[in-house]
């Protein structure tokens, strides 16, 4: 068994029952399932560790492990394994709905005019319990209706999602409007459609189809680099969340080819088609 220690999830201490055979560890676990109960958290490599990834509102997150303050676990929207705060863990309702729009805030009250409370983006779950008008009521409070979709009310163009990106930050590690990275852009625009999607870019690497050099790249399209990723928008231009620019952006194809391989970054590794 090949161990890649951000989809096994063990530590010296404890692993998941899943892994049963496969590693040695001195307490095997089913975990403790729970869900993300803050806009945003970084799932870090160790305790108070550098951040690897994202979670948004709602994630659900298995803990199998727990050392000074921190819970160690796996995420369930792609395995993921790392540790995250325990005061950003609880348990919520089964989520009923999605945050379709690039991001939305929460208020304490259904009027516009009162102050928001969190800041929540694009792939937060969450329960709604009643929705009135314009509102949907949740335990955290009232959040625009428009904003969200029903779980299962998915969006149907990879790249059109991508898009809403544009301009973005760059943040390594990043999974939001706040700050995004390649694969985080990638993985926010499957899981959008309603898409697995594994959260690096080297584990992406084997979504859909390998295309050949010669064949005519299409919107949707995946091109795969050492360590990055980028969607095809149309057959001359990609977009990419990218620490050239340091944001989300447009880049013709043959440019960026270019400019990656004189930056000494290789050549394209991979052709996908999802």
């Amino acid at each position: 068994m090949t161990v890649d220690r951000r989809l096994t999830p063990a530590t010296s201490r404890a692993a998941h029952v899943s892994l049963r055979g496969h590693v040695d560890a001195p307490v095997f676990t089913a975990g403790e399932p729970l869900s993300v109960t803050i806009a945003l958290v970084d799932l870090l490599r160790a305790p108070g560790g550098a951040r690897e990834r994202q979670l948004w509102l709602g994630d659900g997150f298995t803990v199998i492990d727990r050392d000074g303050g921190y819970a160690y676990g796996f995420a369930h929207k792609d395995g993921f394994c790392g540790w995250l705060p325990e005061t950003a863990l609880g348990l919520t309702p089964e989520p009923t709905h999605w945050v379709s729009g690039l991001g939305t805030h929460v208020y304490p009250e259904p009027r516009v005019q009162a102050r928001e409370t969190m800041a929540v983006s694009m792939g937060a779950r969450i329960a709604v319990t009643v929705q009135t008008g314009k509102w949907a009521e949740t335990a955290y409070g009232y959040l625009p209706a428009s904003h969200l979709r029903a779980i299962g009310a998915w969006e149907t163009d990879l790249v059109a999602v991508a898009e809403r990106f544009v301009g973005t930050p760059y943040l390594w590690g990043g999974n939001s409007r706040a700050g995004i990275d390649c694969s985080g852009l990638v993985q926010v625009s499957f899981l959008s459609c309603g898409r697995d999607c594994p959260g690096d870019s080297d584990l992406q690497e084997v979504l859909g189809q390998e295309i050949t050099p010669d064949e005519p790249l299409r919107r949707g399209d995946l091109l795969f680099w050492a360590g990055h990723v980028a969607l095809v928008t149309d057959t001359e231009r990609l977009i990419h969340a990218n620490g050239h620019s340091m944001s989300v952006k447009y880049e013709n194809i043959a440019d960026c080819m270019a400019r990656v391989a004189s930056q000494g970054g290789g050549a394209v590794t991979h052709r996908r088609r999802p």
